[in-house]
């Protein structure tokens, strides 16, 4: 079976659905080719954050989730002796609009999202599809399957995971942190509710563990190996519960899965190759203690969507593509080599390390000494404004909003797209410049305490105020273009703006 369309989506794991299901809402034509008959159907993400639940919500699909997924507040790191030594806090809403960290089961996440794609009428699935070949040229890529199939598009999205079969075709290299460790994982489905903590790592050098909650129903237990070999030997059923007797018995839960996972820290070294792009796991793989994999692969998502609808409806150059890993890179490697630190602050095997950080923690936490809370980095380069005050490439917050026809989330009640928010004096200002946003894609309000864009919860008052602002562009993946106040006026930001969507199209 052969197929024309605008975008191949090679796998259909999160980072993959995602990407179809933008695309396909945005109008574009999208196939996607997945290997497997079915879906995966076992959890192997475990959680996610605000910034994720944000795009689930312009998916429509938050509210599906949320009885299906557990608001986590706090997370636990002990040492040997039990003793708590740091305790990380999240907010039950965070900047994002939402709370700060959910934990699931991801099998939950791929129904509602394979629901979505398939009624999505110009998103095809095809399952059992497995991609053997990529070939490209100046107007189009070619994906072929096993057994001759192919699909042509003008451009390809892999999302096929930590072995890509896509990245090694292009001959694309990863650049490796060194960071490799085996990990038992067991996947528990409870019969009622569990004592077993809900996000915990033990940095018992003898036995590192990690002990999550995978939503309301669900548990897991990881523990590090010493070697890959070890797994055939510990995974047996008895010894599983033996490991695990302390917090869950056969009474209490059902064994479900149990598997081994090295823990890797790669980082594709091209990201775009002509019509290809590598997304999710494909460009990159992080160890899982700040729980960011899947959420940086939804990021990619994010940020490829919205430059691919551009270039495909020739409102872009095709440049704008290299715009990707130039932005995303950065943000992935502070995320990566935070998760690293972490790791080896967990995962030291040496007694004499370990009692000595036990010691050193529990001197901080007596002296009520706080951890500086983890923050993820802004957008640093890319398709930002050339003038603005502090600010730009920083994730945007979302508060309540009323339009005067409807009241809730921002971006349900505004949508989706460029955004220009001020306030209503400097929304007066921009005269004709108003109008020749909205003609761009750019939709403006004038955002105050009563309108014409109701600021119903404060958010965006103390956003602005914050930051000295008057003016604020928002890009579609969430991401701040720029922002102007004081000496910066806005009719500035306007403009810069206005020239940057402006770019000529070159044939694509």
């Amino acid at each position: 079976m052969s197929t024309t369309t605008d975008v191949v989506v090679i796998g259909y794991g999160p980072v993959g659905m995602v990407t179809a299901a933008l695309l396909g809402r945005a109008g574009h034509r999208v196939t996607v080719l997945e290997r497997y008959s079915g879906l995966y159907n076992l959890p192997r993400a475990a959680s996610f954050d605000d910034e994720t639940m944000r795009t689930f919500a312009r998916l429509g699909i938050a509210e599906e989730l949320l009885p299906k997924v557990r608001v986590q507040q706090t997370y636990e790191w002990t040492g040997a002796s039990g003793a708590l030594l740091m305790e990380q806090h999240f907010e039950e809403q965070g900047a994002s609009g939402w709370a700060e960290w959910y934990m699931m089961y991801q099998p939950d996440l791929e129904d509602a999202l394979d629901r979505l794609c398939r009624t999505l009428p110009n998103v095809e699935v095809r399952l059992d599809s497995p991609v053997v070949g990529i070939d490209q040229d100046e107007e189009a890529v070619v994906v072929t399957v096993e057994g001759g199939g192919s699909a042509t598009a003008r451009y390809a999205v892999a999302c096929d995971g930590g072995n890509s079969f896509t990245r090694a075709a292009l001959g694309v290299g990863l650049d490796d942190y060194g960071f490799s460790e085996p990990w038992m994982v067991c996947d528990f489905r409870l019969r009622g509710p569990s004592l077993a903590p809900a996000a915990r790592q033990v940095g018992d050098p003898l036995q590192p563990t990690s002990i999550i909650s995978l939503g309301p129903d669900h548990h897991r237990f990881s523990f590090m190996l010493d070697s890959v070999g070890d797994f055939g030997v510990e995974s047996t059923p008895e010894k599983v519960w033996e490991r695990v007797a302390d917090y869950v018995t056969p009474g209490e839960a059902e064994l479900i899965r149990v598997a081994t996972y090295t823990f890797r820290s790669l980082i594709a070294h091209r990201w775009r190759s002509g019509r290809v792009l590598l997304a999710g796991d494909a460009a990159h793989q992080m160890p899982p203690f700040l729980g960011q994999g899947m959420c940086s692969g939804i990021r990619d998502a994010q940020n490829l969507a919205f430059k691919l609808d551009r270039v495909l409806l020739r409102t872009a150059d095709a440049g704008l593509l290299d715009t990707y890993q130039a932005e995303r890179e950065p943000h992935v490697r502070a995320v990566t080599e935070k998760g690293i630190e972490l790791g080896r602050l967990q995962t030291t095997r040496d007694p004499i390390a370990a009692a000595e950080r036990d010691r050193r923690l529990l001197v901080q936490r007596s002296s009520g000494e706080q951890r500086e809370k983890i923050r993820f980095p802004a957008l640093t380069c890319g398709l930002l404004a050339e003038g603005s005050l502090p600010g730009k490439g920083s994730l945007s917050w979302q508060g309540v909003v009323d339009d005067g026809t409807a009241r809730g989330r921002f971006d349900q009640v505004f949508g989706d797209g460029f955004a220009f928010l001020a306030t209503p004096g400097a929304v007066a200002d921009l005269g004709s410049l108003a109008e020749e946003l909205e003609r761009a894609g750019v939709r403006v309000a004038a955002i105050s305490a009563d309108g014409p864009l109701a600021d119903v919860d404060g958010t965006y008052r103390r956003w602005f105020a914050q930051n000295g602002w008057s003016a604020v562009a928002v890009r579609p993946d969430f991401y701040v273009y720029g922002a102007a106040g004081g000496d910066l006026h806005p009719n500035s930001l306007a403009q810069d703006l206005l020239a940057a969507l402006a770019l000529p199209a070159a044939a694509v």
